[in-house]
């Protein structure tokens, strides 16, 4: 087990920290040095040796059973794919639809969980149903469980497709309770975890996720063109593969004497060659946040975040990020009183103090990983003075 405090601030382990107060967790994450470690050993022995140089396919099979752990998930459920768009395709084309089926999201998601329902209901007439996100008392904006559940108790609904945080509010979902009332009634839950797999405890088990998809680039620490997709044990039939090769059957390395039988597991789902080197980075990735542990990485996210959100509202700033013990998550997305241009406070920060954050949907949005360190918080607030 890695010590969380041993990594705090730590520039051997996060070289980032040399160069920037990098706050953009949500978008892409810097490497950390055992995951670009990871892909340099891959990538030397291939350059010199091919195949033969100590890393080779066998090594998927150990980031399978990484990935697994970290999601409490059998290795048999996972399937690797490129990105989340892909993963989360992976399900809504592999699934049989009829024309009046619905699905359920909110209206405030990402493209990549939005782009594929609205292309499944051009193709099929299904009835994309969206919650939208709302005004808070207290300042935030957040979808309404409630609304959500209404829609999902609706007799055509099939399937709740949602973020398990969403990405410009920073809202997150309670999935134990959506998951268990979709269970309840037949429904399927898809999860999109990207935006708190590596920050928040994902279990597909207690949260009773049916389908779950996440890239490795964000909150995960790995590096961009790779990710995976779970499939309950129990689905894994009913989800036609995507795409077909050689590796979606069981005898992949039989050329001569052709035998179609697809992988009786999500293997199916992985039609060709892996991209090793970036496999090998998402590995390392799951093994040093699984070794750091998921409440204790939670727990530093939780103080970093709190510090930012109480000096953003101090200053007079609007957290629009819930920010309640069942809502709150990684991502603190604010804007600042009176009229100002959120561009310019964007460059202002990254071309004056090595501050990097991101603007999304109208709001200045800061997501700080568990490394940070609480004078970064301090350094980003007094920037905005």
């Amino acid at each position: 087990m890695t010590n969380v405090d041993e990594l705090v601030g730590n520039v051997d382990a996060f070289p980032v920290l040399k160069n920037w107060n990098y706050l953009n967790h949500a978008g892409i994450s810097p490497l950390p040095r055992c995951v670009a470690d990871a892909m340099r050993r891959s990538v030397d022995a291939f350059e010199g040796h091919a195949y033969l140089g100590g890393v080779d396919f066998r090594d998927v099979a150990q980031v399978r059973r990484s990935i697994a752990q970290l999601i409490g998930a059998d290795p048999v459920e996972v399937a690797f794919q490129k990105n989340t768009g892909e993963a989360i395709s992976t399900i809504a084309f592999g699934l049989d639809w009829n024309k009046g089926d619905r699905i359920v999201t909110a209206a405030s998601e990402y493209p990549a969980n939005i782009y594929p329902w609205m292309e499944l209901s051009q193709r099929h007439g299904v009835e994309l149903v969206t919650i939208a996100e709302r005004d808070q008392s207290d300042g935030s904006r957040a979808v309404s469980v409630d609304e959500l559940l209404a829609a999902v108790a609706h007799p055509r609904c099939r399937m709740l497709a949602l973020s398990h945080v969403q990405y410009a509010s920073g809202q997150r979902m309670p999935m134990e309770a959506l998951g268990a009332f979709c269970r309840a009634r037949g429904k399927m839950f898809c999860v999109d975890a990207i935006q708190s797999l590596g920050g928040l405890p994902v279990d597909v088990t207690r949260m009773n996720i049916d389908f779950l998809a996440c890239g490795s680039q964000k909150w995960l620490l790995g590096p961009m063109g790779t990710g995976f997709v779970f499939i309950r044990r129990e689905l894994m039939r009913q989800v036609r593969p995507l795409a077909v090769g050689a590796y979606s059957v069981v005898d992949p390395d039989n050329y001569g004497d052709i035998n179609y039988t697809l992988q009786p597991d999500n293997r199916r789902h992985e039609c060709g060659t892996p991209a090793l080197a970036t496999m090998m980075g998402m590995g390392a990735a799951a093994e040093l946040l699984y070794s750091a542990g998921a409440d204790a990485v939670e727990k530093r996210i939780r103080l970093l975040t709190d510090r930012l959100a109480n000096g953003l509202r101090a200053k007079g700033y609007r957290v629009i990020s819930p920010r309640d013990e069942q809502s709150w998550s990684g991502i603190v997305a604010f804007l600042p009183p009176g009229d100002a241009d959120l561009q310019s406070i964007y460059r202002m920060l990254r071309e004056q103090h090595k501050i990097e954050l991101m603007v999304r949907e109208n709001r200045l949005r800061a997501a700080p990983h568990f490394y940070n360190t609480e004078a970064q918080m301090d350094q980003l607030l007094n920037a905005l003075d």
